[in-house]
């Protein structure tokens, strides 16, 4: 059995509502990344010149240069040891190879939160990339798993954080914990465990300042907030998860490094992917920081921030020829 059969037989287990999600909010980058893929493997044979195309349509879909070389060294090993010819069935291989990289050692995947008790959730990234977005699209999810969610605004700097948290708050029906603008963030992250543990509730999802321009003052906000939950809850936070904008391309891979220097990244939530034809982003980040993707934005609805992955994410991306193969229609 192909790869491909093997992937569409592993992604057909999961709901319909979230496969379609996937290939829709990937579409661009499938169009883009997969169309131009379509002209390197229509060669008449393997050769250096495959290779060479192969390293720029995947560098022109934000993969990276280091994770592009390993990409194709790996692909280069696989061809050579399964003796292939045909670079009709390179696009297998190299999803396949794909797969491999977004699903890593499989340990790291999924929300790492307690089953009873008070989990801590710690939301960072810069200003503009769809912090406080993400907070009241995650609150939602987990009301929906019927967990009870309070919500910090510790981000007390930026002009209307707190008050785009608060409305967030009442859209999703969960309380919202608030000092005044320019508050110690740290504090209202302290005020936001205390209530979050009077009130029993199960996440504690905490938003914090994206002032990247002034990068040694948020880096040790952050190492004080960390401490404060550290501190108040033993062995929280229990993720902290980085929000980075995926139409920023290596911008975002830049921004990534920085915090993971400043405090311990669990997880990355990309946002915007349904915006981007250049969605490699996510096997950059995840080949060269080591840290899991762990959520993707696919579109506005509030349920249209899911899960990550990695079986999803490259079938919605070879979704045609995998159709074609098994013999279904796509749509």
């Amino acid at each position: 059995m192909s790869f491909f059969k093997r992937l569409k037989e592993s992604v057909s287990r999961t709901t319909d509502s979230v496969t379609q999600k996937f290939r829709s909010g990937l579409s661009k980058t499938s169009a883009s990344l997969v169309g131009a893929m379509d002209s390197v493997f229509s060669r008449n044979r393997i050769d250096e010149e495959l290779y060479e195309e192969l390293e720029e349509v995947l560098i022109g879909a934000d993969v990276g240069v280091n994770t592009t070389l390993e990409i194709v060294e790996k692909l280069r090993t696989e061809v050579k040891e399964r003796k292939l010819k045909d670079p009709g069935e390179l696009k297998s291989l190299l999803s396949e190879i794909l797969v491999g990289i977004l699903q890593g050692d499989g340990e790291d995947e999924g929300m790492n939160l307690k089953e009873d008790g008070l989990s801590i959730i710690l939301i960072v990234g810069v200003n503009g990339v769809g912090k406080t977005t993400t907070i009241g699209k995650l609150a939602h999810h987990y009301k929906e798993q019927g967990r009870k969610v309070v919500l910090a605004a510790g981000d007390t700097f930026r002009a209307g954080a707190i008050e785009q948290l608060e409305i967030w708050g009442e859209r999703v029906g969960v309380d919202v914990i608030r000092h005044q603008a320019g508050s110690d963030p740290a504090a209202v992250i302290y005020d936001g465990i205390q209530a979050a543990k009077a009130r029993g509730a199960d996440i504690l999802l905490c938003d914090t300042a994206g002032r990247l321009q002034n990068k040694v003052n948020l880096m040790e906000e952050l190492k004080k907030v960390h401490r404060v939950i550290s501190r108040e809850v033993p062995e929280a936070p229990h993720e902290t998860l980085l929000v980075l904008d995926s139409t920023t391309g290596q911008n975002a891979m830049q921004q990534a490094k920085i915090f993971h220097e400043a405090t311990r990244i669990t997880g990355i939530v990309l946002t915007k992917m349904d915006g981007t034809a250049k969605g490699g982003i996510a096997l950059a980040i995840r080949q060269e920081l080591r840290v899991p993707v762990k959520w993707v934005g696919l579109g506005e609805q509030m349920d249209d921030l899911q899960p990550f992955d990695g079986e999803q994410f490259v079938h919605a991306l070879f979704v045609e020829d995998i159709e074609q193969e098994t013999g279904t229609d796509p749509n």
